[in-house]
Formats: structure tokens, sequence, C-alpha cells
């Protein structure tokens, strides 16, 4: 019967152990689920992102086509009759360099001189030249006459013959904003600690205002090593912040807070209280029992290690001799 006993004490040792080590493979499983599901929906809330901001930079530019396209020559007939009856000779050089101000879309200085109907007048280098009033701003400016006298950029959109100059501030400021635009994003690279200030949130993140003036993402899943459900439970539109660009890519700046802390201690796996470690199985009479060489056996006892493990009484005692 001591055999009997110490047959089965092993196959419940056995058995216990199969049952935990496949515990601790589901519980693996289930956690990496857990990290891939997590990766897919950063990554489709960062897809969701970029599509819709460029959805905004086609609306600027279809509205700009649009509002170019309201703008005929209709509109400021009167204007360029009036330039056309005066001015240098086409072989002037002026008019050459205005072809090539025209080829170039470099800004040049100009001071407005009055305001007529549709727009106002000004002078580059002695020759008239039309401004409409949907180009003298990038706003809509409702006084035409409280620009008089003042000095800014504009550049040529239009310069043909005969004598027809036309002049653009809007373009040139435009121009300017996308130049000093790439200009800082020039200036951030991965790595950059800057700081910052939230000017929205969205339920994927929230876009912050780099003081340089530049803007980057704040995805949910760079806020906090914590897990931020909702980014409007920790951040506010206003908030200053501290953070860190990971990515730069396709001009669109990623941003995290959370490589700024410290990164949690990973937890490490407790051994069941209820199941000795490995190799610490306890000891019988003092010392650790030896198994005994194959030969020796007198009898086995068969399992399969997967499955559950049951064994009955009338199993455990088929093939004893037990007289």
């Amino acid at each position: 019967m001591s055999q009997l006993n110490e047959v089965k004490d092993e196959v419940v040792a056995k058995a216990e152990e199969v049952k935990a080590e496949v515990a601790e493979k589901v519980e693996e499983v289930q956690a990496a689920a857990a990290e891939v599901k997590e990766a897919v929906q950063e990554k489709a809330e960062e897809v969701k992102a970029e599509a819709a901001e460029k959805a905004e930079e086609v609306k600027e530019a279809v509205t700009e086509k649009a509002e170019a396209a309201a703008e005929t020559m209709a509109d400021y007939k009167e204007e360029l009759e009036a330039s056309l009856k005066q001015g240098p000779p086409e072989t002037d050089p002026v008019w050459a360099r205005f072809a090539e101000l025209l080829e170039s879309k470099e800004a040049i200085p100009v001071k407005i001189d009055s305001a007529v109907k549709g727009g106002v007048i000004a002078y580059v280098d002695g020759v008239r030249a039309f401004i409409p009033a949907s180009k003298v701003s990038t706003s809509h400016v409702e006084d035409l006459e409280s620009l008089k006298g003042l000095e800014t950029e504009a550049v040529v959109i239009t310069a043909e013959k005969p004598r027809k100059l036309v002049l653009s501030v809007r373009d040139a400021i435009r121009r300017k904003e996308r130049a000093e635009k790439e200009a800082r994003k020039a200036e951030c690279v991965e790595g950059a600690v800057l700081e910052g200030t939230v000017d929205s949130v969205m339920d994927y993140g929230a876009f912050i205002k780099l003081d340089n003036g530049a803007s980057g993402l704040l995805h949910v899943s760079q806020i906090s090593y914590e897990r931020v459900a909702k980014p409007s439970d920790v951040l506010n539109k206003g908030d200053r912040v501290t953070v860190k660009i990971i990515a730069v890519k396709d001009g669109k700046i990623s941003l995290s807070k959370k490589a700024l802390e410290e990164a949690p201690a990973r937890k490490e796996r407790k051994p069941r209280e209820d199941r000795p470690a490995r190799g610490d199985r306890p000891e019988r009479d003092g010392e650790r029992r030896e198994r005994r060489p194959r030969g020796d056996r007198e009898e086995v006892f068969n399992y399969k290690e997967t499955g559950k493990a049951t064994t009955s009484l009338a199993d455990l005692l088929n093939g004893l001799d037990l007289k």
C-alpha cells in the first residue's frame, strides 16, 4: 500500500504542476492579446488624427481656389484699364522685373496709396498696381479707407500685356506663415524636450501648441504610464505641459509626457504559496527521495500531461500484485 500511496502522491503532484503551468500560459496569452489590442487602437487613432488634419488642409486649399475663381477680371476692370493708360514702354526693365516676380512669387514692399471700388491702389517702382479687396488681408476688411498709408508686402499675381499689374497682400502673408511653419518644424527634432500649451482635447489625445509655434499630437497612450481612459480626465485646454518629441513623420509631430516620467518597476510574478518552487520539493525522512533506476521499477503509471489528470482506484490497482 505504501507503494500505491507513493504513486498516487506523485500523480497528484504532477497534475497540480501541469495545472499551474497551464494557468501561467493562459495569463501570458491574455497579456499579449491586451498589448496587441492597445497597439492596434493607438495606430487607428493616429491615422484618424492625421486624416482630420489633412482634411482641414484640403478644405483651406479648396476655399482659396474658390475665392480666386470668384475674382474675375471684370471685378476690377476699371482699375486695370487705368493701369493700361499709363506706364513705361513694354521694353522697360521694370516690367521685365515684374514678370520675374510673377514667376518667383517673391514678396516686395508696397505702400497703399488709396482705396477705390473693389480694392486699393499701390505703386511699385512708379507703376500703378491694383490690390483686390479679397487680397488686402487674410481676413475680411470692411473699411478699405483704413488701409491708406499702410506699408506692407505683396506678391505679383498678374503682370501681363498690356500693362496689367495686380498684387496680393494675402498671398504674401500666407507664404510667410507657411515658411515660418516649416522653419519651426525643422527645429523640432526627435528627442527634443519642449514646453507648450494644451490647444484642444480630443477623445484620442490632445493637440499641444509648442512655445516655438509648432503643434503636435499628444496621444492618449503617451500621457502617462497610468492608464488614461479619456484625455479630458487629466488635461484641459490652456494647461501648460512639458513634452518630448518622440517622432516627426510627414510633417506631423508626435509628443509624449510619459517619456519624461520614470517607468514603473515591472511587477514580478509571485510563486504560489500552496505549491513549492521547482527543485524545492520537501524532503522525506530528512533526505530527498531518490528516483529508482528505470530497470528497478516494478510498476509504471502512465498519464497524459494534457487534459484533466483523473485516476480511479481501479486504475491504480490494475496491474499491481497485492498478494
